[in-house]
């Protein structure tokens, strides 16, 4: 397949213009033509820094009842409100947005209901050395 060197190798319909009358001789500072872009551009500041994905809606729902709920009491999510969407998909979704929020939650399910409990994050037994104290290096 013959490439097109004036595309970068893309075959594109592409509309030629002219070059601006604004004093400038379309040149890119590099002594290389200025190639038009392929998509807009914007400024960084305005480009929004986080996702909605997917499975927002039902992720920020189910966040919302556990900020609410008892010590020892479970969500209950119907599988059917998930929409068609795989419960796995959005346990893991839900595992993305615990752990930003640095909760921890545990997760199971039956035939009928995705269940979602806060738990105690879990305590690592520090090395016994670490306890021991400073080291005497006299002996």
């Amino acid at each position: 397949m013959e490439k097109d060197a004036s595309t970068n190798g893309h075959r594109a319909n592409r509309k030629v213009t002219k070059a601006p009358r604004d004093g400038h001789n379309s040149k890119n500072g590099n002594d290389k033509a200025a190639v038009p872009s392929h998509f807009a551009s914007k400024l960084v500041s305005a480009v929004p820094h986080s996702r909605k994905g997917k499975h927002n809606l039902i992720v920020s729902m189910i966040l919302d009842d556990l900020d609410q709920l008892e010590a020892e009491r479970a969500i209950q999510v119907p599988l059917e409100n998930l929409e068609g969407e795989k419960m796995e998909n959005v346990r893991s979704a839900l595992n993305r947005a615990t752990r930003q929020r640095k909760m921890v939650v545990a997760t199971a399910t039956d035939e009928k209901y995705f269940y979602v409990w806060r738990t105690e994050a879990k305590v690592k037994p520090v090395a016994a050395s670490l306890n021991a104290g400073p080291r005497n290096s006299q002996r």
